[in-house]
C-alpha cells in the first residue's frame, strides 16, 4: 500500500537510490523510492564492475555485502600495457588498500532483495515523475501509475534518477551551473562468457587505440576497444571486435586471450560533467543526476556510493539530531570529492586514448608520462591512490590556499 507521505522521497532505482534507502532504513528513516522503469529493466543494464575499498565497506555498512565478499574478487593490483609490454601497478603495495570486481548489476540485485526483505516500497513503472515545491517546506512528487495520478508528500526529495533524469531538469537554468566535456570518441565493449585473459585489469595504450580487459567474474569478461563515435554496433561482428582487440594487446596476451560469442555489444560515448550545486532546497542530487565522469579510472559507481554515503548522514543528523549542517554542507562536501575524481578520470583518460588532434607530439608526450608513471615509486603511488579511492577524511580539510 503506498502511502501519502514519507520522510524522504527517492527518485530513481539505481544502485544509488536502492543504497540510499537501505541507509535509511537502517537509521529508521521512512522512504519511498520511485522508478520510470521496471525492476527487470533496472536489473538488464550492464555498468561498472570495480569498487573501491569505501564503496565496498559502505554495502557491509548497509548489511548488502554478504555475497559481494563472497563472490567478488579482490584485486591488488593492475596493469599498463604499452610499448609491447606490461607493467604492473601494486594497489595494495603502494596503499595498503584494493578493489573488488563485482558488477553493477550483482550490486542493484543485493539492494534489491535487501529491500524487499524488509518491505520497503518501490513504485516501479512510474510515468511522468515530477518533483514539486522543493523550494519550500512542503515538497512532493507526482507520477502516473496504472491510469492514476499518484502524489508523495515528503520532507526530502533525493534525486538518483541518473543523467537523464527528471530531478537535475526540474531545476532552473539559471540555478545551476554545468561544467562539460566530450570527448572525440566511445567505447565499444562486449560481454562473454570466456575466462579472463589475466587475473588483473589491462589497460592498453596503443597506436590503434585504447583497450581494457575487465572481468566481472571467473568465467566473464568484459572487454573494451576505443573507437569512432560514427561508428555502430551492427558494424562490427564478434570476429571483428576481437581481431581489433588482439591487435592492441602485448604478444603474451594477445596470444593467450580466449575468444567467445558475446552476450551483449554496446558503444558508450566519454563525456566529463558536473553540474553545480547539488542542492537545491530540498532537493539534493546524487549520482550521475549531478556528474558523470569517463569509465576509464572506475569512479562512476564509486562517486555515486560516496555521495550516497554523505547524504544519508546528513539526512539522518536531519531526523534523529535536528541538526541542517550536514544538508547545509553536503554540496561542498561532495563536490570537493566529485572534482577530484574528475581529474583522475580526465588525467588517466588522457594518458590512455589516442586523440585525432594531438599528432605525433602527443603520442611521444603519452610514452613519456608512462614511462614517468611505472618507474616513478612517487607518481605509481599518486595512481594508485586515486585509482582505489581517496579517503573520505580527505575531502573535510580546509586548504589555507582555497
Amino acid at each position: 500500500m503506498l502511502p501519502k507521505r514519507t520522510q524522504v522521497a527517492i527518485i530513481g532505482a539505481g544502485p544509488s537510490g536502492l543504497l540510499l534507502g537501505q541507509l535509511l532504513h537502517n537509521a529508521g528513516i521512512d522512504n519511498v523510492i520511485v522508478e520510470r522503469r521496471s525492476g527487470d529493466y533496472v536489473l538488464s543494464r550492464i555498468r561498472a564492475g570495480v569498487l573501491e575499498q569505501t564503496t565496498a565497506d559502505l554495502l557491509d555498512e548497509a548489511g548488502v555485502g554478504t555475497r559481494m565478499r563472497r563472490e567478488g574478487l579482490l584485486h591488488d593490483g593492475i596493469e599498463l600495457a604499452f610499448g609491447g609490454a606490461r607493467h604492473r601497478i601494486d594497489l595494495c603495495g603502494l596503499t595498503g588498500k584494493h578493489v573488488v570486481i563485482y558488477g553493477q548489476t550483482e550490486v542493484t540485485h543485493d539492494l534489491m532483495d535487501a529491500r524487499r526483505a524488509f518491505g520497503g516500497i518501490t513504485a516501479y513503472e512510474a510515468a511522468d515523475v515530477q518533483p514539486h515545491g522543493f523550494d519550500t517546506a512542503t515538497p512532493s512528487i507526482t507520477w502516473r501509475q496504472e491510469g492514476h495520478t499518484r502524489t508523495l508528500a515528503c520532507e526530502f526529495i533525493a534525486g538518483c534518477d541518473g543523467y537523464h533524469g527528471v530531478s537535475r531538469a526540474s531545476i532552473p537554468a539559471s540555478s545551476i551551473t554545468s561544467y562539460e566535456r566530450e570527448y572525440p570518441f566511445g567505447w565499444l565493449g562486449i560481454l562473454a562468457d570466456t575466462p579472463p585473459v589475466s587475473h588483473e585489469l589491462i589497460y592498453s595504450n596503443h597506436e590503434r587505440g585504447f583497450a581494457l580487459c575487465s572481468m566481472r567474474s571467473p568465467t566473464r569478461t568484459r572487454y573494451y576497444v576505443q573507437c569512432s563515435l560514427e561508428d555502430r554496433v551492427e558494424q562490427w561482428s564478434d570476429e571483428a571486435f576481437w581481431d581489433e582487440l588482439r591487435r592492441r594487446l602485448d604478444p603474451e596476451a594477445a596470444e593467450s586471450i580466449v575468444i567467445g560469442p558475446s552476450i551483449e555489444k554496446s558503444i558508450a560515448p566519454l563525456r566529463s560533467f558536473v553540474g553545480e550545486p547539488m542542492r537545491f532546497g530540498r532537493l539534493l542530487l546524487a549520482g550521475d543526476a549531478a556528474h558523470i565522469v569517463p569509465p576509464t579510472g572506475a569512479k562512476g559507481l564509486n562517486l555515486a556510493a560516496s555521495d550516497v554515503r554523505f547524504l544519508a548522514r546528513a539526512l539522518i543528523e536531519h531526523f534523529m539530531d535536528r541538526s541542517d549542517a550536514g544538508i547545509d554542507g553536503y554540496s561542498d562536501t561532495c563536490l570537493r570529492r566529485v572534482w577530484k575524481a574528475e581529474r583522475f578520470s580526465w588525467w588517466f583518460t588522457s594518458l590512455t586514448h589516442r586523440f585525432p588532434d594531438t599528432g605525433a607530439i602527443g603520442r611521444k608526450l603519452q610514452r613519456a608520462e608512462l614511462d614517468y608513471l611505472v618507474g616513478s615509486k612517487a607518481a605509481s603511488t599518486a595512481m594508485a591512490e586515486n585509482y582505489v579511492g581517496l579517503p573520505f577524511e580527505d575531502t573535510t580539510y580546509n586548504s589555507p590556499f582555497a
